[in-house]
């Protein structure tokens, strides 16, 4: 089978909500990290096939297939066509995977693959409630052939991280402690300047805005949990953000053509579902599935970003995986830097080529959980 290489990724910093990118419109974000990648390599633009964005809440100037809109504000030819999709918060990543399965059938040699995300602009759940004909923020509401099998419980994602809380037995002390333990990461991945090559500055913004240094376990302690009587607060989530990251994907043709220098060889792609309900489990046996099938056990694996939605996520994959958490979000994730939910599978993904480039490292594996209780893996080898 042919070979889908990584050539480059780039990525802007991830802006607070109201931050740093709060003024610009999503498609100059995605615009920005085209323009920035197709720049740095000598090569015709006219010979990319697609670009791949993932993107939520597709209202507003997020709609009308921003990623053609982005191509198009990159300055790329009119030629180079564009496509958005949507697999919640995996949605990104499934670009990428769309970008190596594309390269890897033969029907493409060159393509874009990223996200962009505008939270500020459309906070999460934006679209859910664009238009609802049922009165209802879910989109579930009115479906006989849901109801008929889930009947009438309530979809959350809330519910769904306070359920594997319970289920794993993580009490509110070791959530709250790998939160400050994220942003401790993230801030000497920034004091160290780790994060430095992969960032292009857009707006002014050269640092993801999310790390607080001024966070504590003692203030985290004394938040409101997210739902009464559940452990989990705002402190132990994901942050609300703004973000843009984007990855040339190409074949071996591509590479021979114009002289890449590949960084990165996708070893292997996959996508597997788990419970709706508890929805956030899925990257557990995602990970066990893409390990079995790329031959390769967890000890091989020498670098893993796993999104940190909440962090009870990550706390029953480590347990469920016996991973070695020294090599689990290495700089922090989510909860410190953020979660502009189109963009986070590239922003991962850029973040893990990068961290293999500095240490050395083999394999990386990326995995996230997603809406309707999905999960990704991607497993690339640094070359």
């Amino acid at each position: 089978m042919p070979e889908a290489y990584i050539v480059d990724a780039v990525r802007t910093a991830v802006g607070r909500r109201g931050g740093g990118f709060a003024g610009a419109h999503p498609a100059d974000m995605a615009a920005h990290v085209i323009s920035t990648l197709v720049g740095r390599h000598d090569f015709d633009p006219a010979a990319i096939d697609d670009v791949i964005l993932g993107c939520l809440d597709n209202i507003g100037s997020q709609a009308g297939d921003i990623a053609r809109t982005a191509a198009l504000a990159a300055g790329l030819p009119e030629s180079v066509p564009g496509v958005t999709i949507d697999r919640q918060c995996g949605s990104a990543q499934q670009a990428v995977h769309f970008a190596a399965q594309g390269v890897m059938s033969g029907t493409s040699d060159l393509i874009v693959a990223g996200g962009v995300q505008k939270m500020s602009q459309f906070p999460i759940l934006s679209a859910f409630a664009a238009g609802e004909p049922y009165g209802s923020t879910d989109p579930w509401t009115g479906s006989k052939g849901w109801a008929a099998r889930y009947g009438n419980e309530e979809i959350s994602q809330f519910r769904g991280a306070e359920m594997i809380a319970e289920q794993w037995n993580l009490t509110r002390k070791d959530n709250e402690a790998f939160a400050y333990e994220s942003h401790q990461r993230a801030l000497r991945a920034i004091a160290e300047g780790r994060f430095d090559r992969e960032i292009t500055e857009f707006e002014g913004v050269t640092v993801d805005e999310g790390p607080r240094a001024d966070t504590s376990l003692e203030k985290m302690a004394g938040l409101k949990t997210l739902v009464p009587g559940g452990v989990l607060t705002a402190a132990v989530a994901s942050q609300i953000s703004d973000g843009a990251a984007a990855l040339l994907v190409a074949s071996e043709a591509a590479v021979e053509r114009f002289g890449f220098t590949p960084r990165a060889r996708v070893h292997h792609i996959s996508v597997r579902g788990a419970d709706p309900v508890m929805m956030l489990t899925a990257p557990i046996p995602a990970t066990q599935h893409a390990l079995k099938r790329a031959g390769l056990s967890i000890d091989d694996i020498d670098a893993v970003e796993i999104n940190e939605a909440f962090a009870p996520v990550v706390l029953a994959w480590l347990a469920d995986l016996g991973a070695d958490p020294a090599k689990v979000n290495i700089n922090g994730g989510a909860i410190a830097l953020g979660h502009p939910i189109g963009c986070t599978g590239a922003r991962l993904m850029t973040s893990l080529l990068h961290e293999l480039e500095r240490t050395g490292g083999r394999y990386g594996l990326q995995t996230m959980c997603e809406g309707g209780g999905q999960a990704n893996v991607t497993i690339i080898e640094r070359l």
